[in-house]
């Protein structure tokens, strides 16, 4: 049997975190044995001295808020892909005491609207500006060809957006949440807001919606996402941008591919559904 290797997530609160569900029933398909998942409780200043006490047994570390910017200064290097968005929520670690910094929100994004059939779409809308709309605004680089719309609540808001649009290449105009139903008719709709933000709009789903992609998995379904479910709408949900993400993950830390996705979304659903 080869040595134990550790991996983990990190963040704070992270008590929800569906993370260590999903790479441990990785791990038992893969035949990894020896192989732990755990989550800690670390906020930013407790993350130097985690990284301090790393030994050589451990493999890679998952992130989540509020770690994902304040993890680069620890780090060797990170990709493209995460210096494009200032945020890292994988950490890739060597024996040899390397560290380096990913971002697979990114790609398991792409990954998750190409499983529900979006290669490409001619615009969309993003409602929200926080950390995760930088990441959706860096997705939709990739998978749309036109002008997406934001909406936002803040002038703040609207300029980070501007200035993500900008360095990511994105074509974007912004508008106030006030509109935000109009985001309804996009042909694809990205819900970046935390829960119970778009409740409100779930009386305005049109008669023929597009593709909704609703970053959220717990509660599920939403309002909004049920919505769109009963008006015929395909929806992307926060739980296939986790598995993709987790995916990715799993295949930078422990080396092997493929990953066994179908059997770490029936875990992940097993999981919430105790919830």
């Amino acid at each position: 049997m080869s040595a134990p290797r550790r991996a983990a997530v990190l963040g704070s609160p992270i008590a929800h975190s569906l993370s260590p569900v999903l790479h441990r029933a990785a791990y038992a398909e893969l035949g990894l044995e020896g192989w732990t998942y755990d989550r800690f409780d670390v906020d930013e200043a407790a993350l130097p001295g985690f990284f301090e006490k790393l030994g050589p047994e451990w493999a890679g570390l998952s992130l989540t808020m509020p770690l994902k910017r304040a993890v680069i200064p620890l780090l060797d290097g990170i990709s493209e892909t995460a210096a494009s968005v200032d945020a890292v929520n994988t950490v890739v670690l060597t024996e040899d005491g390397r560290a380096t910094g990913d971002n697979t929100d990114i790609p398991g994004m792409v990954a998750a609207l190409r499983e529900h059939g979006i290669e490409k779409t001619d615009t969309a809308a993003v409602l929200g500006a926080g950390a995760t709309a930088s990441s959706a605004l860096a997705a939709l680089a990739r998978v749309c060809t036109g002008e997406v719309t934001v909406y936002v609540r803040s002038e703040a808001r609207a300029a980070e957006m501007r200035g993500w649009a900008e360095r990511l290449g994105v074509e974007v105009r912004i508008a106030d949440w006030a509109d935000a139903e109009q985001a309804l008719h996009a042909p694809l709709v990205v819900a970046t807001t935390p829960a119970g933000t778009t409740d409100a709009l779930a009386a305005a789903v049109p008669e023929m919606p597009g593709t909704l992609f609703d970053v959220l998995y717990d509660p599920w379904p939403t309002p909004l996402a049920a919505r769109w479910s009963a008006h015929g709408g395909a929806v992307v949900s926060g739980l296939d941008l986790l598995l993709h993400q987790a995916v990715l993950q799993v295949e930078q830390m422990t080396g092997r591919a493929p990953v066994p996705l179908a059997a770490m979304r029936k875990a992940g659903e097993h999981a919430l559904a105790e919830r």
